[in-house]
């Protein structure tokens, strides 16, 4: 299997599309080459003139940990290229940034996930772009979490940056079909190209997504191997609760929830008698830990892992969005007065709860706060918008 830098570089029509033009590229840790050579390295190793950088959120070293943890501008020490940061100052390329070349190349792993910042810089790239003249080239990845779609698309009106449009909390395109979708639903005039990946296949057993001969490398901080990627499209609500999602361990991401004061075992048994079949494709195991920063730090709190991966992944069947959101139902069920839902700024809106921001509207907090609701009532909401997402999508699917 080929990514899409290891494409262009691979192929001299491609590089000559390139020659005598000014070059950005976006990038960050896991933008290498199969040799793991960082893209950047790469491009001007090739001879193309790479003119300015662009980092994401996280920054294009990937050393910032934390949501709302700004990077600066900077210029790079060995090509004396300026590096702006898409996570600073702005989100959204200024007019000075977009004049720095003519061609950008985008080139992020993704995790397949709406609220994961990455979508939003490409769809405000694309913007830009159309409003400069200037033309974008996605560099395509897998996406780790494959096909699979799930949860409500975002509500018309809750847009932020991490949520740019109407589309389910788990995609299931790579970045490469996310951009013509863009285009499409934004009715953009840009230049597009996409360097499609070469032996993608992401129904294959192999991986389903992720090839097992892939190397992973984090994209950013958190995101430290697969299983985490697969758990994320859930356990990235648990950033709008009072809840541990294991920031501050060595396996962040990849919990249902840590708490000091909620009996996890106690959960997992309403979460069995709620709907099983949520709990399907992966294994659920009580645990324990401390975090050494964030939230509950220096205090125990009990846990559920997941575990998608190995002879325990489904992955037709897992769903963890679903599971999540079950995992906040049996909480609100066991301790009905429990404080869950976390009240404070996040990614830069004010005004809204974090879990409204997560999810792309009140709907999963209002499914879980009333005593009446069932499993069946936010599976019939769910199922209707994801059934139309993949309607939607259908034409830009490239693998």
């Amino acid at each position: 299997m080929k990514n899409g830098i290891d494409r262009l570089l691979a192929d001299p029509e491609l590089l000559s599309q390139l020659k005598g033009r000014r070059v950005a590229l976006v990038a960050h840790p896991a933008s290498v080459t199969a040799d793991l050579t960082h893209s950047l390295d790469a491009l001007i190793a090739a001879g193309v003139n790479v003119n300015s950088a662009f980092g994401p959120q996280h920054g294009l070293k990937g050393d910032k940990q934390d949501n709302m943890v700004e990077t600066a501008d900077e210029m790079d020490p060995r090509y004396g290229i300026p590096i702006f940061s898409l996570y600073g100052e702005v989100r959204r390329p200024t007019g000075q940034m977009m004049s720095s070349a003519d061609v950008f190349l985008f080139d992020l792993q993704d995790l397949g996930c709406r609220i994961y910042t990455f979508v939003t810089t490409l769809l405000y790239l694309l913007e830009e772009a159309a409003k400069a003249g200037k033309e974008v080239w996605v560099l395509d990845r897998p996406n780790p979490a494959g096909r699979p779609v799930e949860g409500t698309l975002l509500v018309p009106g809750q847009e932020s940056f991490v949520g740019a449009a109407p589309m389910p909390m788990r995609h299931g395109l790579t970045m490469g079909e996310m951009g013509h979708w863009f285009i499409e639903h934004f009715g953009l005039d840009v230049a597009y190209k996409v360097v499609a990946m070469e032996g993608w296949r992401p129904d294959a057993d192999d991986g389903f997504g992720w090839p097992a001969s892939r190397l992973w490398i984090n994209p950013s901080p958190n995101a430290a191997n697969l299983n985490m990627a697969r758990c994320y499209a859930g356990t990235v609500m648990l950033e709008g609760t009072t809840l541990s999602e294991g920031r501050g361990t060595t396996r962040p991401l990849e919990v249902l929830f840590g708490a000091p004061d909620i009996d996890a075992g106690g959960v997992l048994k309403v979460m069995n008698k709620l709907a099983p079949e949520w709990l399907a494709g992966c294994a659920i195991r009580e645990c324990w830990f401390e975090p050494t920063f964030h939230k509950h730090a220096g205090t125990l709190c009990n846990a559920l892992m997941i575990h998608a991966e190995g002879t325990f992944y489904d992955h037709h069947s897992f769903k963890p969005w679903r599971m999540q959101a079950l995992a906040f139902k049996a909480i609100r069920m066991l301790y009905p007065d429990y404080p869950l839902w976390r009240d404070f700024p996040y990614e830069y809106e004010l005004t809204r709860l974090a879990i409204d921001v997560i999810n792309g509207g009140p709907g999963l907090r209002e499914w879980v706060d009333d005593p009446a609701a069932r499993p069946a009532d936010l599976d019939a909401m769910t199922s209707h918008d994801e059934a139309a997402w993949v309607a939607e999508v259908r034409a830009h699917l490239l693998y």
